[in-house]
């Protein structure tokens, strides 16, 4: 299993109204690193849903149910993709950018190193220490 994070707009796509779909294809990706990173991500592969711009914080969990296809928002034959994604459950207290840039364990996190990516990989502790935080 691999883990990623994601970020959206909470005014153009929230966590809010990702659980009220249900289900989403996470369209509209157009950075070729943030793309191979969405080709990568298979069924059951964990995603972190980071608000970004305004709220900045990770704010759920969901879940990998279908891997890299077209991205239907995309011209036909373009190599952009998009995946399927499920929400499995919000974090009980989301975690802040503040938070994240002050946890030592996080100093490596690409969400610091790579601000303006929209998909990035987490390392398996990363995702652990994410999820404590917002345990808290």
């Amino acid at each position: 299993m691999n883990y990623w994070l994601v970020k959206s707009e909470p005014e153009k796509y929230s966590w809010q109204d990702f659980l009220q779909e249900g289900r989403t294809d996470w369209t509209g990706v157009r950075n070729y690193q943030a793309r191979n990173f969405l080709q990568q991500m298979q069924p059951q592969d964990l995603v972190l849903f980071y608000h970004s711009v305004s709220d900045k914080e990770v704010v759920g969990v969901a879940e990998v149910v279908a891997p890299a296809a077209p991205d239907t928002t995309a011209e036909t034959g373009s190599p952009w993709v998009a995946v399927a994604l499920a929400p499995r459950e919000a974090l009980p207290q989301p975690v802040s950018l503040a938070q994240i840039k002050a946890d030592e364990r996080l100093t490596q996190i690409a969400l610091l190193r790579q601000s303006r990516l929209s998909v990035m990989p987490l390392r398996p502790e990363e995702f652990d220490t994410l999820l404590e935080l917002g345990a808290r």
